[in-house]
């Protein structure tokens, strides 16, 4: 290569450059535009859920309550009588503490309705006595003594229910 064509070609660099520099620019600058549409769109689109979600939030109450039991067959009975009611998120009864955690859509059911699903299917509630008849179904290692202590917030409770004659 000889001098001339040295001179022509470092003097072409800054152009070729600079035309890619501008390209560049100008494919970020448009890049940047639709990302920037996209967001306002998706933002408009999910104002409604989040505040949707903001309420069922808020709706969400926790409860714990003492349950009596005995066995990993009671836990069982004893969650799927509080699952089974419309609005609770989740239930998980303590084998030891005979504690029963559950959280619930206030919106959709109440404390009551919980107890009183566990008490239909043979269990005392601190509320509510157990099922006379569902009782007597369970099996025997389930059929747990009616005067046992039941254990909320570290306090051990002793609870004598109103109608209960098992």
């Amino acid at each position: 290569m000889n001098d001339l064509q040295k001179t022509q070609t470092t003097r072409n660099r800054p152009v070729l450059n600079m035309g890619k520099k501008l390209i560049l620019s100008a494919a970020i600058l448009a890049g940047l535009v639709f990302t920037s549409c996209k967001n306002d769109t998706k933002t408009d689109n999910t104002v409604e859920p989040e505040t949707s979600e903001m309420t069922q939030e808020m709706a969400m109450k926790n409860l714990s309550f003492g349950v009596r039991g005995n066995c990993g067959m009671c836990k069982s009975t004893i969650e799927k009588a509080a699952n089974s009611v419309e609005g609770v998120a989740s239930a998980n009864w303590d084998v030891d503490k005979k504690k029963m955690d559950v959280s619930f859509d206030d919106t959709k059911t109440n404390a009551m309705a919980i107890h009183q699903a566990i008490a239909a299917s043979g269990y005392d509630t601190e509320k509510v006595a157990g099922s006379k008849e569902a009782y007597k179904n369970l099996p025997a290692c389930c059929q747990y003594d009616h005067s046992m202590m039941m254990h909320q917030s570290g306090n051990m409770h002793s609870e004598n229910h109103i109608n209960q004659s098992h």
